[in-house]
């Protein structure tokens, strides 16, 4: 039996900055109890303190976790089980791109510790996450997951670097196995693919990049995490119940696969 729609319990991961800080607020102003995590200790007490303020603190479960790292992975889901119990909502959302001051790193200067990094964190992780969360979904018998995903990974890259783009291309592959498997227990998976947004990954709005990016933008303009926040929103609710395996497109017109 699924719970009251007030009462479900979200994971956000990289929650505590950019898309991930405005859809663990969201999900918040919806009634959820939201469980974040981000990398950055610095980032998670930040978010953890605004969040508390404004939403109580019975309702925000916030910790440091590295996705590299399997065990932190597993620590989080154990303690977030004890704590509240299981989840009903799933936001994959944390990433990393590695850039010099150059941009990406050029492909033949691509280490495999570079490329193990990427995929371990933006692809990986994401799988952890999924196996941590699925079993306890289809026990009761409801679930809604979310991949962020990127237009790096739909179109041709313009700026990010081909691990990071092949990591985000993976998820409609990764998320259409699950859909296969998790449908029938009334489980979503789905992903969104934000273009150009200003978030810190993105750098400074009035930097060289993004002046280049809101030039070939339809829109003229930077998206913000809340647009991206309010698809993810929908996607998580139980209006969106129909919709499994399918990929949003949040980019202003620059990438439109009609």
């Amino acid at each position: 039996m699924s719970r009251n729609s007030k009462a479900r319990i979200a994971v956000v991961t990289g929650g505590t900055s950019g898309i991930g800080l405005a859809t663990s607020r969201l999900l918040l102003e919806r009634g959820c109890r939201v469980a974040l995590f981000g990398q950055k200790l610095v980032n998670v007490e930040s978010a953890t303190q605004a969040l508390c303020q404004d939403f109580g603190s019975e309702r925000v479960f916030a910790r440091a976790v590295d996705l590299g790292e399997p065990a932190q992975i597993t620590s989080f889901f154990r303690e977030l089980d004890d704590c509240w119990g299981r989840a009903d909502i799933l936001v994959c959302n944390a990433g990393i791109s590695p850039k010099g001051l150059n941009g990406p790193t050029p492909f033949q200067e691509i280490t495999l510790q570079e490329w193990n990094t990427v995929l371990s964190v933006n692809l990986t992780g994401t799988m952890l996450c999924c196996q941590a969360v699925l079993p306890g979904m289809c026990a009761q018998g409801f679930g809604r997951v979310v991949l962020v995903g990127s237009i790096a990974g739909r179109a041709l890259p313009k700026i990010a670097g081909t691990a990071y783009v092949a990591s985000k291309a993976a998820l409609a592959g990764f998320a259409r196995s699950l859909v296969s498997r998790y449908a029938a227990h009334s489980i979503t998976v789905n992903v969104v693919a934000p273009g150009r947004i200003a978030t810190e990954m993105a750098g400074p709005r009035d930097g060289e990049v993004n002046r280049t990016a809101v030039a070939r933008i339809p829109a003229g303009r930077l998206g913000e995490p809340e647009e991206v926040a309010a698809a993810i929103g929908f996607l998580t609710s139980d209006g969106a119940a129909f919709i499994n395996g399918a990929v949003i497109d949040i980019n202003g017109g620059e990438y439109a696969p009609l």
